[in-house]
Formats: structure tokens, C-alpha cells, sequence
């Protein structure tokens, strides 16, 4: 048993030095890669001090930085949501979470004059009240993720079908906006608009950090968690809280990023040989894969760049038919 632990333990410490490294290689790449290729040394040269450039520090870096920190954030949520359900399915783009932010930030953008807080305070208010309304009707008969799953999937399809009445009914200059944000980008991203995101994350990832021991010991079954002394009530809403928390932020700056948080925590759990979802593999995970879809974005039709959401969705869509295709034939 100990020799087991220790090649799991070295092997997951082997999985995050390589995705760390990654995570370094496409960060470097996307500080060099713009209209104008900027050589590595100009960009130590930069973040070191010894030279300036508005482009590198003020255009590419907080993309860069918005990149690997939003998909560390989506790994994280997604590795949340999908050790509460105990379901590969079970991420906040599937279950309903990124169209209710989507339609708080609507609400912000049409209703009220959608300013940044607007935008992040609406965000997070339409997350949790999907979340509430998908987690309250999931325990009609006792907790169940499959169950979970399902409902939110449903929710899913009604708040989508809301959002687009809402983008109808808007203004033309507001629903072009909307739409365009909806697609989820990263273009534009300045260092006002990471500021408080990048805190909140920060605050929100340290807090969960501190019950991941109990989010591993509840994947093990409830009984096991009962036993050594889990309190699953709270845990499961501080779970619920942390990936909306997540979810909602993201969204907030470049709109709804899909399937990132579908796909992280699965590749980061079979990357890592883990019987639950660990969240450092999906956090890295997350980040390795939005960057790496921020510089395809940025690359396919150059020197225009497309939303990295058109991107991760094309990717993910294909990493969802597999799934689909593998929990078929198990079952």
C-alpha cells in the first residue's frame, strides 16, 4: 500500500512539474507571438525591467496572465462540480452554471448601464440562483449527482432559451455586444480589468485548498466521509459557493467559456492516475488547455483573432463526443 501511494504521489508530482513547464512554454509563446514576433530575450528584457514595451507589458501580458489564471479557475470548477456529482458530465457549462451567469450579466448589460461591477455582481447572483434552483430540485428525494446532472442539463436548455429572448428584446447596439461577448474572448483584456478577479479567484481557490482533504475523503463515499467526521451539508454548499464563485468571475471579464472546465479535471484525473478529480492536475490542466486555445485563437485566422471560445468549444465538442461515445459502451 505505501509503495502504491508513493508512485501515485510521485507520479502526480511528476504530472505538475510538466504541466507547470507548459504552462511557462505557451505563456512565453504568447508574450512573443503578436502581429510582431518579439524574441524570448526582448521579453525577459521587459518583465525583468531593463527594457519597456507598451505591446508586451500592457497588451500581452494580461492576456497571457488572464489565460492561465481563468483556466486554472475553470479546471478548478469544473473539478468541483464534478467530484459533488460524481459525474464526468458534471461541469458548470453542462449543468446550467455559465448560461445563468451569462444571463445575470445580460441583466447587467440591458438593464442597468453594465459597468464592470455590474457585469461581475450580476454574474455571480445568476450563477448561485441556478445553482440553488438545480441543487434545491436535486434533493427532492435526497441527494443524487446523476439526478444533479439531469435537472441542470434541463435548466441548462431553459436558461439558454431565456438569454436568447433577452438578446431579442435588447437594444441593437447592446445585442450585438452581447452576443459578441457571449462567445467568450479574451481580446482586450487590460490590466483594469484583472485586478479584482484575479483577488477574488485567489481568495476563492486558498479557501477550498483548505477542505480539499474532505472533498477527497467525500469522493470516497459518504459513508467513509460520515466516518471520519466530513460534514457533507457543508461541504457540498462551500463546493457549490467556490465553483460558481469561479464560474461567475470568469464570465464576468470574458464571457462564457465553454467546455474547459468539462475537460480539465478529467484529462488532469487521467493524466494523474487519481481515483477522485485532485484539483491541482485540473487547475494546471485548465490553464494548460486556455492558454494553448487563447494562441490558436490568435493563430488560425491571423491577423484576426477569433474568440478563444469558438475555439475551446470546437475542441471540446470533440472531446464530448468521446466521452459520450466511452459512457455508452460502459453502461
Amino acid at each position: 500500500m505505501n509503495v502504491l501511494k508513493f508512485h501515485f504521489e510521485r507520479r502526480t508530482a511528476v504530472l505538475v512539474a510538466v504541466l507547470a513547464a507548459l504552462m511557462l512554454g505557451l505563456g512565453l509563446l504568447g508574450l512573443c507571438y503578436g502581429a510582431q514576433w518579439a524574441p524570448p530575450g526582448k521579453v525577459f528584457a521587459v518583465l525583468t525591467g531593463s527594457e519597456h514595451s507598451v505591446v508586451i507589458r500592457d497588451w500581452r501580458l494580461p492576456r497571457v496572465l488572464a489565460g492561465l489564471v481563468f483556466g486554472a479557475a475553470l479546471g478548478v470548477s469544473g473539478a468541483l462540480f464534478q467530484n459533488l456529482t460524481r459525474n464526468p458530465m458534471g461541469s458548470p457549462d453542462v449543468i446550467g452554471l455559465d448560461a445563468g451567469a451569462y444571463t445575470g450579466a445580460l441583466v447587467a448589460l440591458t438593464v442597468l448601464s453594465g459597468t464592470s461591477a455590474q457585469l461581475a455582481v450580476g454574474s455571480v447572483i445568476g450563477g448561485l440562483v441556478v445553482a440553488a434552483a438545480i441543487y434545491l430540485l436535486s434533493l427532492e428525494t435526497g441527494f443524487s449527482g446523476l439526478r444533479l446532472v439531469v435537472i441542470g442539463i434541463a435548466v441548462n436548455a431553459m436558461v439558454t432559451a431565456i438569454n436568447s429572448w433577452i438578446v431579442l428584446r435588447a437594444d441593437l447596439e447592446v445585442a450585438i455586444a452581447a452576443v459578441g461577448w457571449s462567445a467568450g474572448s479574451l481580446n482586450g483584456v487590460g490590466w483594469d480589468d484583472l485586478g479584482i478577479p484575479f483577488t477574488v479567484i485567489a481568495v476563492l481557490l486558498a479557501l477550498m485548498t483548505t477542505r480539499a482533504h474532505a472533498m477527497h475523503q467525500a469522493a470516497l463515499g459518504d459513508p467513509i466521509a460520515v466516518t471520519t467526521g466530513v460534514g457533507l451539508d457543508r461541504l457540498r454548499l462551500l463546493m457549490v459557493l467556490v465553483g460558481v464563485g469561479c464560474t461567475a468571475t470568469v464570465t464576468a471579464v470574458a464571457g462564457p467559456i465553454a467546455f474547459i472546465a468539462l475537460a480539465a479535471p478529467q484529462i488532469g484525473r487521467r493524466l494523474a492516475g487519481a481515483a477522485g478529480i485532485p484539483l491541482l492536475p485540473a487547475a494546471l490542466t485548465g490553464a494548460v488547455l486556455l492558454q494553448g486555445a487563447d494562441l490558436l485563437a490568435q493563430m488560425l485566422l491571423a491577423p484576426v483573432a477569433l474568440p478563444v471560445g469558438v475555439v475551446s468549444t470546437a475542441i471540446g465538442g470533440c472531446y464530448l463526443i468521446w466521452l459520450l461515445t466511452k459512457e455508452v459502451r460502459r453502461a
